[in-house]
């Protein structure tokens, strides 16, 4: 077979320490792809889904190489870095046949082929309560196709329209209707921290000295959207979700009696760094571990199931980004009444999309954000709001 008439597909890590190949007829493409929204899911990344494929690789390799185990459930392992967290593989068991690898699509290289991936549907939507990610993935695909929306598993749950759940039933803008504090948690429960409402903050702050992410009517965090490669890599989606947080906004949990420790959550990232990496770490911090991918970046996660955490930065000591895919709040996996979304704003580190296989995927998911967004008569951000008043002064 001519080499023109093959695709290499590449699925690496994030620290390069586990590398796959496989060498598929470019004629099988695009590979196709699956979407899960599960609580599970959202809880073992930080995403707000999963995305995976088929490996069309050897599966001896995988099964033979030193990547990490977390038994997700009682027929499916995650297999993922153990040194940068990134998820790679799953592992689907059966009893009467042999076992299957798929790949998850964050781990793949951004190869210039057109078509490489087609998502053909999107399951356990129903959990997310609020759409979650899917409402802005109804075309992402290069040939205009619609992947199939369903309630739960595929082919046995009710199938969705593509307006579930109705604009008109999610809360608005203004909605602050809820707890607190929400819950931070990994899908093992080894992470289990608590991100506080900033309001007893805020109140007193003129909207001027607010902190850059905090919107300044309802105090909510700014989320975003992010296509870099190193975070897709380590949450093994292609875009994720970040939201924002002052260190002294985190703590964890509480004890039987209701109250809060007297030492509490460290309060800077060094002092998280310092904490995490310590011998006599205080067992409160669970399975939270560390990777630098930086000389002044530093990615949290959690070292049995992988899940990707937090992402701090040195000249960032009271703030670190916070994944929204383990938040728990009751209006859905958005958590709308913690959080003021960026729908159709720029996506951040677009640069590293351009020219393979994502960049039609993320311009799409942008797209269908914006048109969400208008649809539903949600704002935009004022952050996006200050970046087009300086947009037409320049012109």
């Amino acid at each position: 077979m001519a080499a023109t008439e093959t695709v290499d597909v590449l699925a690496q890590c994030l620290c390069k320490a586990h590398r796959f190949t496989a060498t598929v007829p470019r004629a099988s493409l695009p590979l196709k792809a699956s979407c899960c929204h599960c609580n599970s899911c959202r809880h073992s990344t930080g995403a707000l889904y999963t995305c995976d494929a088929s490996w069309p690789g050897s599966f001896d390799e995988i099964r033979d190489s030193s990547l990490c185990k977390y038994e997700f459930s009682a027929n499916l392992t995650i297999r993922f870095c153990g040194t940068c967290s990134a998820p790679m593989f799953y592992q689907k068991h059966s009893v009467d046949r042999e076992s299957t690898f798929g790949v998850f699509t964050g781990a793949l290289a951004n190869s210039p082929v057109t078509n490489f991936i087609k998502i053909v549907d999107h399951i356990f939507v129903g959990d997310t309560i609020d759409g979650g990610a899917s409402v802005w993935m109804h075309k992402p695909n290069q040939d205009g196709s619609v992947p199939r929306r369903w309630m739960a598993g595929r082919n046995n749950s009710d199938e969705l329209h593509h307006t579930w759940p109705p604009v008109e039933d999610l809360p608005g803008v203004n909605h602050k209707i809820g707890p607190v504090e929400i819950p931070l948690r990994c899908h093992c429960g080894g992470v289990n921290f608590v991100l506080r409402r900033g309001d007893a903050d805020f109140a007193a702050m003129l909207p001027e000295k607010l902190p850059w992410f905090v919107e300044p009517r309802t105090h909510k965090l700014l989320t975003t959207f992010d296509a870099c490669n190193s975070c897709r890599t380590t949450f093994g989606a292609d875009v994720i979700n970040w939201t924002f947080a002052l260190m002294h906004h985190l703590e964890f949990p509480a004890n039987n009696t209701g109250q809060f420790a007297t030492t509490g959550f460290p309060r800077t990232t060094n002092d998280l760094k310092t904490s995490v990496s310590s011998e006599d770490r205080d067992p409160r911090l669970g399975t939270l571990c560390i990777y630098e991918s930086s000389p002044d970046v530093q990615r949290y996660f959690c070292s049995r199931c992988s899940a990707s955490v937090f992402y701090a930065v040195d000249d960032r000591q009271e703030l670190v980004d916070v994944a929204v895919g383990l938040l728990e709040e009751p209006s859905g996996a958005r958590a709308e009444s913690f959080l003021a979304w960026g729908f159709g704003s720029d996506v951040g580190s677009m640069q590293d999309v351009i020219g393979g296989w994502r960049e039609k995927l993320v311009a799409a998911i942008q797209s269908e954000a914006e048109a969400w967004r208008i649809a539903r008569s949600y704002p935009k951000t004022w952050r996006r709001i200050l970046k087009e008043e300086d947009l037409v002064a320049d012109s």
